[in-house]
């Protein structure tokens, strides 16, 4: 049984408890555990795996949520991408995005009409006079702080000089800054440890689920032993995303509130296209109506993302026909650009927690927030419904002031301006990283410093000390991770999989890095920390393999042909 396990069952009881271990609860976790609450956290897989782990890695102020009429979520994601830029620079970077447009006037009198009704009706293409009018407001919502420049508008000779291989029929292009995740995974970790280094009483266990509830509590099941038990809270939030209505009904109350639809990505390993973004983010409305988006993630180029309604039954895949619809998006924008599935090294899908919506089309359902009361095991249960990433802060404050009202506490400490986990005192100019590799590097070489850094943020120094207590010798098949850090990930980051690793931990699965040796290298390592007995390393490779093929079509292949 792992320790945090046994923790759990040996002193079964605590103020909250959180199921899910996405952005929101963890964030309202770090929020709860600064007031001083002791706060459990359970997530039935690993943090970040559900739809936080699943999106198309941006902090925006959502511009399209204008034509929602959701100024106030607007108002909040801007303000949150602000300060999240300030924050979490570690994670957080400034995203230049350029709208391409190809006409002048249309869509002015299809718009009031999908204001109104939230119907999207046949698709219009949105033109100049619109992003133009839309982009203006929106820097009317961002100027707060000064933090990102105005928009910029140009037209057809200037668009091409900058971006040569867009449409030759482009009209304008529209530049304005968003800002980028490139780690939701590592993000979502730096707050889980902010909360759990606030309050020692406060616990955070994953591979555990909530599967019932009792006179005694909670029931939990620990998912990698099967073992049963239960945790008796004062408050328990459901902070389970898209699953809300599942969780709910595990626990003995029944609920429709939930309506999510699917969305997924592909990662190309694709030059050309990479060279076709000039760094930029391309965020288009496609000939369905739909917005989608092309840019590139270190050497890589994301695309994405759909909009689909979802059986929640069903395990969320990027199908081929979705495929298909990247490719087509891809020439649309750039018709000289050749993208096949040989250049596909990832693809990944997810279900946003969207509130049931019933005839409202799935791109005007509400990316805003509610929070819905109800009991559980004679306990407050609060249920989160919907949220996105950008205002995960904000939400969790708010999430966080309803738990602290139902225990009769009051907030003593605000996160607005609190630096998260290795974002405080993160060096930006390169003269600072310099010196601050030089001055925390323990002897390790440079580069292997600037990884960690880069990984970690300021929190690099802690694991620069773990590994300088030890030998911190790369894997023969990567030069990614070391068998020292892998240890400390097990220790301190609670890995129980080799999919934890190359999908959240590091991004060696995104980047298409993966090979048959590596696998098997990881799970010789991982599994001398883990105690695997050779039937279990054995199938731990295979599970490993089949997820990998089966929800994100990487085909593993051996490094000798």
């Amino acid at each position: 049984m792992r320790n945090s396990v046994q923790q759990l069952r040996t002193s079964a009881r605590t103020s909250v408890l959180i199921i899910g271990g996405g952005i929101n609860g963890v964030g309202t976790f770090r929020d709860l555990s600064l007031q001083g609450i002791d706060v459990t956290l359970v997530e039935r897989g690993d943090y970040c795996q559900g739809a936080s782990g699943a999106s198309s890695h941006m902090i925006h102020g959502g511009i399209r949520y204008l034509e929602n009429g959701e100024f106030r979520l607007v108002r909040e994601s801007v303000v949150e991408r602000n300060a999240l830029l300030k924050l979490a620079p570690h994670y957080v970077k400034p995203l230049q995005t350029t709208i391409p447009v190809f006409s002048t006037f249309s869509g002015i009198l299809a718009a009031p009409l999908r204001f109104l009704t939230h119907r999207q009706g046949a698709p219009r293409e949105r033109g100049a006079v619109l992003i133009k009018a839309g982009l203006t407001l929106y820097d009317a919502f961002s100027r707060a702080g000064g933090t990102v420049p105005r928009h910029r508008f140009v037209g057809r000779k200037a668009s091409l000089a900058q971006l040569p291989r867009l449409r030759p029929d482009v009209k304008y292009t529209a530049t304005y800054f968003d800002a980028s995740v490139h780690n939701p995974e590592r993000l979502t970790l730096d707050v889980l440890q902010d909360g759990l280094s606030a309050n020692p009483r406060s616990r955070a266990v994953n591979y555990v689920s909530a599967v019932g509830s009792s006179e005694e509590g909670i029931v939990l099941r620990d998912e990698l032993t099967g073992e049963v038990f239960p945790v008796q809270a004062d408050v328990v939030v459901n902070a389970t995303g898209a699953w809300v209505d599942g969780t709910n009904s595990a626990l003995g109350q029944t609920s429709g509130f939930m309506g999510g639809t699917k969305g997924s990505h592909i990662v190309l390993d694709h030059p050309e296209l990479l060279a076709a973004c000039a760094g930029r983010e391309i965020f288009f409305e496609h000939s369905d109506g739909r917005i989608v988006l092309i840019y590139p993630m270190g050497d890589r180029v994301l695309v994405g993302t759909t909009d689909i309604e979802t059986d929640m039954d069903t395990p969320a895949v990027c199908t081929d026909a979705e495929i298909d619809y990247f490719f087509d998006l891809i020439h649309h924008v750039f018709p000289t650009v050749r993208a096949t599935r040989d250049s596909i090294v990832y693809t990944f899908s997810g279900v946003r927690p969207l509130p049931r919506h019933d005839e409202t089309q799935p791109g005007f359902v509400s990316r805003d927030y509610r929070i819905e009361r109800g009991t559980t095991a004679n306990r407050p249960m609060l249920s989160l419904v919907g949220g996105k990433w950008t205002t995960f802060r904000a939400l969790s404050e708010h999430l966080a002031d309803e738990v602290l009202g139902l225990l009769q506490r009051s907030r003593t400490v605000s996160t607005a301006a609190m630096p998260i986990g290795g974002g405080l005192g993160f060096p930006q100019q390169p003269r600072d990283v310099a010196a601050w590799i030089e001055a925390n590097g323990s002897g390790l070489p440079a580069e292997r410093v600037r990884l960690l850094l880069q990984r970690y943020g300021t929190r690099a120094a802690d694991v620069i000390t773990f590994l300088a207590a030890g030998e911190d010798l790369p894997l023969e098949t990567t030069r990614e991770v070391s068998a020292r850090e892998l240890e400390y990930m097990v220790r301190q980051e609670q890995v129980q999989h080799i999919s934890d690793v190359i999908i959240r931990r590091t991004a060696l699965a995104f980047n298409g890095l993966v090979s048959a040796e590596l696998i098997d290298e990881l799970a010789d390592v991982l599994g001398t920390h883990l105690g695997w007995t050779a039937t279990e390393r054995k199938n731990e490779i295979e599970d490993t393999r089949r997820l990998l093929q089966e929800q994100h079509k990487v085909s593993v292949h051996s490094l000798v042909a």
